[in-house]
């Protein structure tokens, strides 16, 4: 047994998400019938609407959610503790924030950041100082964990809008995806707030082996200072992965642990035309910035149903035993 307390804390905002119109298909997840017609025949075990919310609330408890179970489970058996996990915002509209007392009880804390932008999920004052001071305590590990921004047209004149989305789309190749889908807000903000603007871009369709498994990640182990990448060779093929971008003082104070290979035979998307053939998986806080470890990668690195498993077990066994025996 290991002795870190782990918590992993869901910085969406349940009653927003679940509110989102179904008429408007961006910049929502998918309601639990979506899921089932575009997938048929996945997910017929859930097609009872007596048993199930068809709605987005059974996307959320029935798949999404689901998606952690195994790490949650895994680190709990590791750590012979319960994991802590915590949901921002709750079906009543409450609204559990990070604090002092929270953080006192772990040493380990996973954040999520699965919230839609559109749901505007940002780090107080007092979270952002609650989380600089857990990160003062040497041994103290913190994971931000954004998922991905697809589909980014703020700034784009309204013809080009479509094409850019069509290319974005094909790229990944991922039909319940919608043109526009843009998550991370809370760990955006909470980020910056802690000196460190880092953004998670776009939606990667990371390469695989002939054998369909994923291929390997290039790891810079000398980086590596508390052996979290030991005998994990590779992440997950979630189909599209957020490239992180250090923005400012962050760029100073941030390695990239980890870059992951884009699969070049999809179809092309911008980032692959300037020459790029791998994205920033992993960051990781340099030494000194904080008394204890800041990590940023995407949050289905705690996910069991994208492939990879087997090497994201080893990973889970790392962050949570790391240091011990």
């Amino acid at each position: 047994m290991t002795s870190h307390r782990i918590g992993v804390y869901y910085a969406w905002d349940r009653a927003s998400e679940t509110a989102a119109p179904l008429e408007i298909i961006e910049n929502r997840f998918p309601a639990l019938f979506e899921s089932r017609r575009i997938l048929y025949p996945h997910f017929e075990e859930l097609s009872d609407p007596a048993q199930f919310d068809q709605g987005i609330a059974g996307f959320l408890d029935q798949i999404l959610k689901k998606n952690f179970v195994a790490f949650v489970e895994h680190a709990a058996a590791t750590t012979g503790q319960a994991v802590l996990e915590i949901e921002r915002g709750g079906d009543a509209g409450s609204v559990v924030r990070i604090d002092d007392k929270t953080l006192e009880a772990i040493d380990t804390l996973i954040i999520i950041s699965f919230d839609s932008l559109r749901t505007h999920q940002q780090a107080g004052a007092e979270e952002i100082e609650a989380v600089r001071s857990f990160l003062a305590k040497p041994g103290n590990l913190l994971f931000v964990c954004p998922h991905h921004d697809i589909g980014d047209v703020d700034d784009v004149a309204q013809e080009e809008r479509t094409e850019i989305q069509t290319e974005h789309f094909l790229h990944h190749g991922d039909r319940t995806i919608p043109p526009q889908q843009r998550f991370g807000g809370f760990a955006r903000t909470l980020l910056a707030g802690l000196g460190l603007p880092i953004e998670n871009r776009f939606g990667l369709h990371p390469a695989s082996e002939p054998d369909g498994s994923p291929s390997p990640i290039k790891v810079e182990h000398d980086l590596d200072r508390l052996g979290l990448l030991s005998d994990v060779p590779t992440f997950n093929l979630h189909p599209h992965l957020p490239h992180f971008v250090s923005i400012g003082d962050a760029a100073g104070k941030m390695d990239v642990l980890v870059r992951q290979s884009i699969d070049l035979a999809a179809p092309p998307h911008p980032f692959t035309r300037d020459g790029r053939s791998t994205f920033d998986a992993l960051l990781q806080s340099r030494p000194g910035v904080f008394g204890g470890d800041l990590l940023v990668g995407d949050a289905t690195l705690w996910s069991s149903t994208a492939g990879g498993l087997e090497s994201l077990r080893r990973l889970w066994t790392n962050v949570v035993s790391r240091g011990d025996g």
